[in-house]
C-alpha cells in the first residue's frame, strides 16, 4: 500500500486512513459551519457522504477522537463524536468512548507538522477495554498526528487493528 507524504517513513498505529472528501472547496465552509457555528444536523449529512464513498469497515466498534475539555465548553456537541454516532447507526456497529485526553494541549491548527506530531504524542489514554478491531473517527485529517497518537493509545490498550475514517482529508 502506498503511503502519503505525512505517513511515509513513520511507524503508525493505524492500518489505514481514508477521508470521504478533500478538505478544499465547499468542504471547508461545511466543516466550519458544523464545528464552529454549531450546525449539529450537518453530522448526519457528513455521515451520509462518508457511507456513500467509504466501504464499511471490518470493525468491532467505532470510537472517536475525544474532545478537548475547554473546546467542548464552547460547543454543544463534539463533531467527531456526532459523526461516529451517525456512522455507527448507518453501518450497524456499536459506538463507544474508548479514549480520553491525557492532558490539555494547544490547538493543532496553527502548528507546523513537526509541532503537531510533538503536541499529539501521548495526548490520549484508553478509558475502557478495547476490542481487537477499532474504527477511529475524526472530522478532518490534516497531518495524521492526532489520529496516529490516538491509534497508538488504542493499540497499547489491546486493539490489534485500527482503521481511521474522516469526513475530510487535507490534500498536500
Amino acid at each position: 500500500m502506498e503511503r502519503c507524504l505525512e505517513c511515509a517513513g513513520r511507524r503508525l498505529g493505524f492500518a489505514s486512513a481514508v477521508g470521504a472528501v478533500a478538505y478544499a472547496g465547499p468542504a471547508r465552509p461545511f466543516v466550519a459551519a458544523w464545528k464552529e457555528r454549531g450546525l449539529r444536523h450537518l453530522a448526519s449529512l457528513a455521515a451520509e457522504v462518508v457511507v456513500a464513498r467509504v466501504d464499511p469497515p471490518a470493525a468491532d466498534v467505532i470510537t472517536y477522537i475525544p474532545p478537548d475539555p475547554v473546546r467542548q465548553l464552547e460547543r454543544s456537541r463534539h463533531p467527531a463524536e456526532s459523526l461516529a454516532a451517525e456512522l455507527a447507526r448507518l453501518w450497524g456497529l456499536p459506538v463507544a468512548p474508548l479514549l480520553g485526553r491525557a492532558r490539555g494541549r494547544p490547538r493543532q491548527v496553527a502548528l507546523s507538522l513537526g509541532e503537531r506530531r510533538a503536541n499529539a504524542r501521548g495526548a490520549f489514554v484508553v478509558r475502557t477495554d478495547v476490542p481487537e478491531r477499532v474504527l477511529l473517527v475524526d472530522d478532518v485529517y490534516t497531518t495524521g498526528s492526532t489520529v496516529a497518537a490516538a491509534a497508538i493509545a488504542l493499540r497499547a490498550g489491546g486493539a490489534q487493528r485500527v482503521e481511521v475514517v474522516t469526513f475530510a482529508r487535507a490534500l498536500r
